[in-house]
């Protein structure tokens, strides 16, 4: 029996049978859609980066097919509940054609499962709950622009063990998206010869680290790797410069932990600090470098993994409704042609496709935090993975045999 409730084949088969229905052309009215953020609690930093590059997006772009594009934004507070809430309220009184957004795996959960029943198209830049795109996939999600929260700390698995890493250990938050951040990494790095010393989970808005890194400075490793995000990542960083461990024990880092909306208000203890992305800021690549110039210039920061990614999935929304004339009121027609879009001209610079589980296959860079020209930190790639794919090397079907990663299961192979 299928793990999914659909297979690829049946869903596109239904979907192309509801767009047969009439043909694509421009169609009145306004496209309503629902934005979803944190703009309170620990990740309310980066919720305001969502919030701003999308809109700047439709700024800039602010009709589609000759429709108008009305951006509804809603609190999600950080709490699943929340979140929930506020997705019914969008839906049901705000009558949006789509959602977009939530920054924090549960948050994301919830909203997913609110979707299936409604079937609403709901697009998650950010989202990264494995499972989203793997063995729970539910048919009107899709992680436009964003990516599964393993898929990028594989490359990085591989990295370390080229560096002659032998063993190491990870400290993270503890919920889905650490421990599938340190999932991928720890199955990555011990089937490739490498050991996993010891892994730490701590709650969400931790303020003192000190009992984990006493832990983790005697745990007898060749590096160290946190997952963080948030004002977590902002303590992180300092108190391990504080503790002495900073120069002594290198430290990888998330691509949350290391984005400009941590980075960008520290001093040295984040200089160093590695990381694997899809994007870097610090990346020579001509559109990467014109997107980090006009967002300076219009708002005065270097672009944060938030505001990139929420710019780069609505730009992926626009061309698949540009290709359909607008029919936003047709959601089969539209997740349709999402899944059979190739984003282009983003700032990335290059071309990128989902894959049949709707996830995007991506070059991931490995990225070092450093000073740019002016003075600021930002994440320079210093080794780059072409092709990545949420499933790394391993066929996905025999992939989704094991279990999904968490506190108790992280993928690790036992010498």
């Amino acid at each position: 029996m299928s793990q999914f409730p659909f297979s690829r084949r049946q869903l596109l088969g239904t979907l192309a049978a509801a767009a047969s229905v009439r043909p694509a052309r421009a169609q009145d009215g306004t496209i309503r859609i629902g934005l979803m953020a944190p703009l309170t609690g620990v990740v309310a930093a980066g919720g305001r980066e969502m919030v701003d590059d999308f809109n700047w997006y439709w700024s800039q772009h602010g009709q589609i097919a000759g429709r108008t594009v009305e951006v509804m934004v809603e609190d999600d507070g950080s709490n699943p509940d929340t979140a929930l809430q506020k997705a019914r309220k969008l839906v049901e009184q705000g009558r949006v054609h789509m959602l977009f957004g939530n920054l924090l795996a549960n948050t994301g959960l919830a909203v997913a499962n609110y979707v299936k029943g409604t079937g609403t198209p709901y697009f998650i830049p950010i989202i990264a709950a494995d499972d989203l795109t793997q063995r729970a996939r539910i048919g009107n999600v899709v992680r436009v622009a964003g990516y599964s929260a393993s898929q990028c700390t594989r490359p990085l698995a591989d990295w370390a063990l080229k560096q002659g890493y032998k063993k190491i250990a990870t400290i993270s938050q503890d919920y889905a998206f650490g421990h599938e951040q340190c999932g991928g990494l720890a199955q990555t790095f011990t089937e490739g010869g490498g050991a996993i010393t010891g892994q730490f989970w701590h709650p969400i808005n931790t303020s003192d680290f000190s009992s984990y890194l006493g832990q983790l400075s005697g745990a007898g490793t060749d590096a160290i790797f946190t997952m963080q995000t948030g004002a977590d990542a902002t303590r992180f960083f300092q108190q391990y410069a504080a503790f002495g461990l900073k120069g002594r024990i290198p430290l990888m880092g998330s691509m949350n932990a290391c984005d400009q909306s941590v980075i960008r208000t520290l001093g040295a203890e984040v200089e160093g600090v590695v990381s694997a992305a899809h994007f870097a800021e610090g990346s020579d690549n001509p559109a990467t470098q014109a997107f980090v110039r006009a967002h300076v210039e219009k708002f005065g920061t270097i672009p944060s993994l938030y505001g990139f990614s929420m710019y780069s999935g609505a730009m992926w929304v626009a061309q698949a409704l540009e290709r359909i004339g607008g029919r936003a009121d047709d959601p089969a027609l539209l997740i349709k042609t999402v899944l059979e879009t190739e984003l282009s001209g983003s700032p990335l610079g290059r071309p990128v496709k989902l894959d049949p589980y709707g996830n995007p296959i991506y070059d991931v860079q490995i990225r070092k935090v450093v000073k740019n020209a002016d003075g600021k930190w930002w994440n320079v790639p210093i080794a780059s993975y072409p092709d990545v794919s949420q499933f790394w090397k391993y066929d996905p079907a025999e992939y989704m045999k094991q279990p999904s990663y968490s506190r108790t299961f992280q993928g690790i192979k036992r010498s």
